[in-house]
């Protein structure tokens, strides 16, 4: 076997974070957890913010733990949109908002007013979603500009991680795709529109592509996790997702890609973005892909409505044993659908109690167990994978013949069979830690430890990772 290097992928998730190291060579891929760590919003009196501090506490604390591991590079990933403000001296304005906050309905209505919802879409390509950086930015220009204006660069989740570890101010282009700010043609920044929604140029770092060496560690972050001072930040797939599409072992076309967990993310991978009404109006995005690709897919409120269910049970001391409780919805029959994609589903909060609500107002029957909720919501995701799917051979006019699940989501069974049952297509779930995977192999790349373009990585994932095959249940068979 092939001497095989080491890399660490710190992947932040928008409910938890993780170290992971990877050992990989010309022909195996190994990985292992170092350190996982919580994460979600706080509410402070303007809002809701991430923990910035306490997670830059848990990347350093997770790097330290590979001090003797002889890593190569560090790559960031991380979920999209949101960002922090630097000043000229490096030090952090305010704190990154969360994109949950309430506050970005404004910021959708002051874009709204200065251009058509259609002209937008052609310039940018973005599904439309009230918490797009552009959005947030409008708000803070419209309600906060003393901020922007002592501001040096806007710096995506990632990208803010580089600077911290190597002192770069760059934003990867995967993540910056995801902005509405970005020109999926020219895959730079769409300049005009900037100017012409009056938003600052000068917070916009210059984009690079993903597997860009940016520097070394600082001699603070040196000291700090005991890291070789010539550790290198490489960029990957700065956009979880983008890097969770890179790990999906699909080596035959015609594939669709899941990316599942808080969300659930549904697409292909197309060479040119699709920017016509029809895809406009089916609410579909083009992201940046790795290698160039575009990620051409729609974002659906995936697991989130279970965590924050079960956030919620615990809240009024319901202490379940969640596999159980899966268990038991298992074996209730469909009986209610519910749009996933509701408005009120965005905010944390009482989501048991919305289900029953949205339920009740459709004239639909209403759940009221917590295993029926659970089962509700498993029908409503995999009822809405199946309107996605037919809404993408629509615009695409390709035919989805399979479905690759990757993430955490991959791992529930009972919502992967539902899938392939109501899509009547062979489901293939894992690996888990797609995402990671992701990052390392991209990190793996740039070293020249591995070579060759994305489907060749991916057969080498799918030679590495074992991959769980669902195949439809004729009808009636439970």
């Amino acid at each position: 076997m092939s001497k095989s290097s080491a890399f660490a992928a710190v992947d932040l998730g928008a409910s938890s974070g993780r170290v992971i190291l990877g050992r990989i060579s010309k022909d195996s891929i190994h990985y292992e957890e170092i350190h996982r760590f919580e994460n979600g919003p706080i509410a402070r009196g303007d809002g809701l913010y991430w923990d910035i501090e306490t997670l830059k506490n848990n990347v350093m604390e997770g790097l330290s733990k590979l001090s003797a591991s002889d890593v190569v590079s560090i790559g960031v990933d991380s979920w999209a949109v949101d960002y922090g403000l630097l000043d000229a001296g490096g030090a952090l304005i305010g704190g990154p908002r969360h994109y949950r906050d309430e506050r970005n309905h404004r910021g959708v209505d002051k874009v709204k007013s200065q251009i058509d919802a259609s002209e937008l879409y052609g310039e940018v390509g973005l599904q439309f979603l009230p918490f797009n950086t552009v959005y947030q930015l409008a708000v803070d220009q419209s309600e906060q500009s003393h901020l922007l204006a002592n501001s040096d660069k806007a710096l995506m989740i990632p990208d803010l991680f580089n600077y911290w570890l190597c002192g770069a101010r760059l934003t990867e282009r995967t993540n910056a795709s995801t902005s509405g700010l970005l020109n999926p043609n020219t895959k730079n920044w769409n300049l005009e529109l900037i100017e012409k929604l009056g938003l600052p140029k000068h917070l916009l770092a210059d984009v690079v592509s993903e597997g860009t060496y940016i520097g070394s560690v600082t001699q603070e972050v040196h000291e700090k996790t005991g890291l070789a001072s010539d550790t290198k930040i490489v960029t990957v797939g700065s956009h979880d997702t983008a890097s969770a599409f890179v790990a999906v072992p699909s080596t035959k076309p015609n594939s669709l890609f899941v990316s599942s967990g808080t969300w659930s993310l549904l697409g292909v991978e197309l060479d040119e973005p699709i920017l016509t009404e029809q895809a406009r109006n089916s609410n579909f995005t083009n992201e940046g892909g790795v290698d160039g690709r575009i990620r051409f897919l729609k974002n659906v409120s995936g697991l989130w409505l279970l965590q924050e269910s079960i956030r919620q049970w615990k809240a009024e001391g319901k202490l379940h044993d969640i596999p159980l409780l899966i268990e038991q919805a298992k074996l209730l029959p469909p009986r209610t659908i519910v749009d996933v994609n509701d408005a009120r589903f965005v905010a944390p909060g009482d989501m048991p109690s919305r289900i029953q609500e949205i339920a009740r107002e459709g004239g639909h029957w209403v759940p009221e167990s917590e295993a029926e909720i659970v089962r509700v919501i498993f029908d409503s995701l995999a009822a809405k994978y199946v309107s996605v799917i037919n809404e993408l051979e629509n615009i695409t006019h390709k035919k989805i013949e399979r479905i690759h699940i990757v993430g955490g989501g991959s791992q529930n069974n009972l919502l992967n069979q539902l899938i392939a049952d109501r899509t009547n297509l062979e489901v293939f779930a894992g690996p888990v830690e797609a995402t990671a995977i992701g990052n390392l192999v991209i990190q793996a790349r740039a070293a020249g430890v591995l070579e060759g373009n994305l489907e060749q990585l991916r057969a080498l994932i799918a030679k590495n990772f074992e991959v769980k095959k669902f195949t439809p249940k004729p009808t009636g068979v439970k």
